[in-house]
């Protein structure tokens, strides 16, 4: 607070110390970020001062009656300059504590088109909601299969109750695909808990790829198909 009366009434706590004052990422810096407007020249000692352009009234609010950029305006300030893995753990945690879900942070990009870090965001966003339709995504998996040696699996039956995506009989293995990684409801994530627990009981081996890992990560998905069959084998 200190740090914002130093720059001027209008001043903010904003990008790593906003990320730290919500709570959804550490503060790896050395001094404390505080956004101003353009007009204010104001550069007290410890304090990161930060030009943005038009900070929105929506954009601002108060956490511990500290004037701080909202969550999303925070990630979308922190989303030019954190690596990626960083950017991706704020926005996990921001969704964890219900300061802020993935569909509200995608709103919020839709109405600033060419701000920066927005573009960078929303790919972010679309990597982790990433869905193929059934037919692409059949064909790039059994594509992995067989270039990870294993054999043509059964697709689409039903065992143990459920439908499955992926079977092998002669490994005991089931695969299943999750289109979605953000928003599985309640009742979808415990539907899917009692699916993987019914192959368990039943001695089989339930792995899980999401549709992204199928179209981004195939070489990390054929080495994990090779290394399970492998030991089923």
């Amino acid at each position: 607070m200190a740090a914002v009366l130093a720059c001027g009434s209008r001043a903010v706590v904003s990008h790593e110390t906003a990320l730290a004052l919500w709570g959804f990422g550490p503060d790896r810096s050395s001094v404390i970020h505080v956004s101003v407007p353009a007009q204010l020249d104001r550069r007290p000692p410890g304090v990161a001062v930060h030009r943005p352009g038009r900070l929105e009234p929506s954009d601002v609010t108060l956490r511990q009656r500290i004037p701080v950029t909202t969550p999303a305006r925070t990630l979308i300030d922190l989303a030019a300059v954190l690596p990626a893995r960083h950017l991706e753990a704020a926005v996990n945690a921001a969704d964890k504590l219900d300061l802020l879900t993935p569909d509200r942070l995608r709103a919020e990009l839709d109405r600033r088109p060419g701000q920066r870090g927005v573009g960078r965001l929303r790919r972010l966003l679309d990597l982790r909601t990433f869905r193929l339709t059934d037919s692409e995504l059949e064909r790039r998996f059994l594509r992995l299969v067989r270039s990870a040696g294993l054999p043509v699996p059964e697709t689409g039956g039903r065992l143990n109750g459920f439908k499955v995506d992926f079977h092998w009989p002669s490994l005991g293995l089931v695969v299943e695909t999750d289109g979605l990684r953000y928003h599985r409801t309640p009742a979808e994530q415990a539907r899917d808990l009692l699916r993987d627990q019914a192959h368990t009981m039943a001695g089989l081996t339930c792995l899980r790829f999401t549709h992204a890992q199928v179209r981004y990560e195939p070489d990390e998905v054929r080495r994990t198909l090779a290394a399970v069959a492998r030991r089923l084998a």
